[in-house]
């Protein structure tokens, strides 16, 4: 069982500030990192150290060689990335202060200009057990869940950053929705319908510290967040999605599977970073052994 992931890949550049500043106003840094990050190669890392085996699918520009190189890095089969010459690659300017909350400003770059028939030949060799999984942050989401269906993969739609007519695009073709409370009010406003009611097999809605919910027509359930000191929720959700997609890819309950991704989060903010900052299999089971 493979998870393919249509992802972005983007460098962050990290600012870490006392609080994040007011609308005007200019604040001083009091550091600055550069790491891996975007939603898709967040989501991959998180999939690949829960112990999936994933494949992305995405473009870079000029100046992403060095991502590939920690995706290889984490155990990802990157031979389906794209180097677009002319273009540079996605990046995100992320600001986090002493509360672990954030403000991120993305360019797209790459990662809005993968060529369809990248994604085509990425998914030629999918099969009937595999995954796919998506964001919105890359093009090509629309052809590739309907490719994705005809071979009969399951697909999970992490839909963030939330735009209601790109979900409403690819909803037919979705086996599971992701998407945080603030996206699921929004979600349910902009199609007039409750979240039980959407043509998919279950809506995950994380809550952050509140947990996460399993949305079914047949019935759902919830899981407690576990308590921790938050640094940075930069990629919480990220690390949330990747973990679930890795467990149910695996064949676990939708409610071990939650569980672990739950877990998987609490770890994730306790330390700095997007990518670089998601848990390994060993960990959320440790962490779960305990109790927790």
């Amino acid at each position: 069982m493979t998870i393919f992931n249509l992802g972005s890949i983007n460098i962050d550049h990290v600012y870490r500030l006392a609080r994040l500043p007011a609308a005007g106003e200019t604040l001083a840094a009091a550091g600055y990192t550069t790491g891996l990050g975007g939603k898709g190669a967040n989501q991959s890392v998180a999939a690949a150290l829960a112990g999936a085996t994933v494949r992305h699918i995405g473009a870079i520009g000029r100046d992403g060689a060095w991502a590939l190189d920690r995706m290889r890095g984490f155990g990802i089969d990157v031979g389906a990335v794209a180097l677009l010459g002319n273009m540079a690659t996605g990046h995100a300017v992320v600001m986090v202060d002493d509360n672990g909350e954030n403000a991120i400003v993305l360019h797209a770059g790459a990662n809005r200009a993968l060529p369809p028939a990248d994604v085509e030949r990425a998914l030629a060799a999918a099969a009937g057990t595999d995954t796919l999984l998506l964001q919105n942050e890359t093009s090509q989401q629309e052809a590739a869940v309907r490719l994705a269906r005809r071979r009969g993969l399951r697909v999970i739609c992490s839909a963030a950053p939330f735009d209601v007519d790109a979900v409403r695009a690819v909803l037919p073709f979705v086996t599971i929705l992701i998407v945080n409370a603030v996206e699921a009010a929004q979600l349910q406003a902009g199609l007039g319908t409750g979240l039980a009611d959407l043509p998919v097999s279950a809506t995950v809605v994380t809550r952050g510290a509140a947990g996460a919910d399993w949305v079914a027509a047949g019935g759902g359930f919830s899981v407690p967040a576990l308590a921790v000191q938050a640094v940075d929720t930069t990629g919480a959700g990220d690390c949330f999605a990747g973990t679930l997609a890795a467990g149910l890819d695996a064949g676990v309950s939708p409610k071990q599977a939650m569980r672990r991704a739950a877990a998987a989060a609490a770890i994730q903010v306790t330390r700095p970073g997007a990518s670089d900052a998601m848990p390994t299999a060993a960990e959320v089971s440790a962490l779960l052994a305990a109790g927790c």
